[in-house]
């Protein structure tokens, strides 16, 4: 109803309980009772300190996301980052709440779909963020020299054969969602890049799934590197932060 009235919802419960529903109104919610993401019904999302666009073939960002930047700001309190790699980037989710947190800071957000990386490079401009973020079309990490202070990652990491909620199962793009029988080949494709990619004192923080912390643990040790566990709000491991 706020969205549908143009305001928001705090004005709407203080000065608008009394107006009439806009004409718009029953449509948008026949589209949430066909379980379409309320995200993509208003066409934003809030993250971190920052508002996305977000529509049909975007991940939608969630809040448990944001316990990769708790964790960035906590790894560099003392030193701020200045090279930021966010790899399968969506709506540039993680980089541009990374880039918004550190204003010195730039940024390259690697995705395969072109669609994404559109919506990504319109949330940049839309933050005043174009110029110190670029986002280029690509698998992962092939292909990249560079090395960054700190690289984030939200790959996908369910398994074809998890049941999803239909708002996200029948919404928001798979190739997003799901990595394979046990959601672990993102990360097995991810693994060995991440030392050439980490920078001296830097660190990679990658989004798990709740069950999966000794698997992508074990990966990541696997290719020599040490990591740690940081959970979200609710208590449930959701980032992995290596080095």
């Amino acid at each position: 109803m706020a969205h549908s009235l143009g305001t928001t919802r705090e004005d709407l419960l203080l000065r608008h309980l009394d107006d009439c529903p806009p004409a718009n109104f029953e449509a948008l919610v026949a589209r949430r009772l066909a379980h379409e993401p309320v995200a993509y019904i208003t066409g934003t999302r809030a993250f971190w300190t920052i508002d996305l666009m977000v529509g049909p073939g975007v991940l939608v960002p969630r809040a448990d996301s944001e316990t990769l930047i708790e964790a960035a700001v906590g790894h560099f309190a003392r030193r701020p980052p200045t090279t930021i790699l966010d790899l399968g980037t969506g709506p540039g989710t993680l980089l541009l709440a990374a880039l918004d947190q550190w204003p010195g800071a730039t940024g390259l957000g690697v995705d395969r779909s072109p669609e994404a990386l559109a919506m990504a490079q319109r949330n940049a401009e839309r933050l005043g963020l174009a110029n110190r973020a670029r986002f280029v079309e690509g698998d992962w990490a092939k292909g990249l020299n560079a090395r960054f202070d700190l690289v984030l990652a939200n790959p996908p990491y369910v398994g074809t054969g998890e049941s999803l909620p239909p708002e996200v199962r029948d919404h928001e793009p798979a190739e997003a969602l799901y990595a394979g029988t046990d959601g672990l080949d993102a990360y097995r494709a991810l693994g060995p890049d991440l030392p050439r990619l980490i920078a001296a004192d830097g660190v990679a923080i990658l989004e798990i799934g709740h069950t999966q912390t000794e698997a992508v643990g074990g990966l990541l040790a696997a290719a020599g590197l040490s990591w740690d566990l940081r959970r979200d709000l609710a208590g449930r491991p959701r980032a992995i932060v290596a080095g």
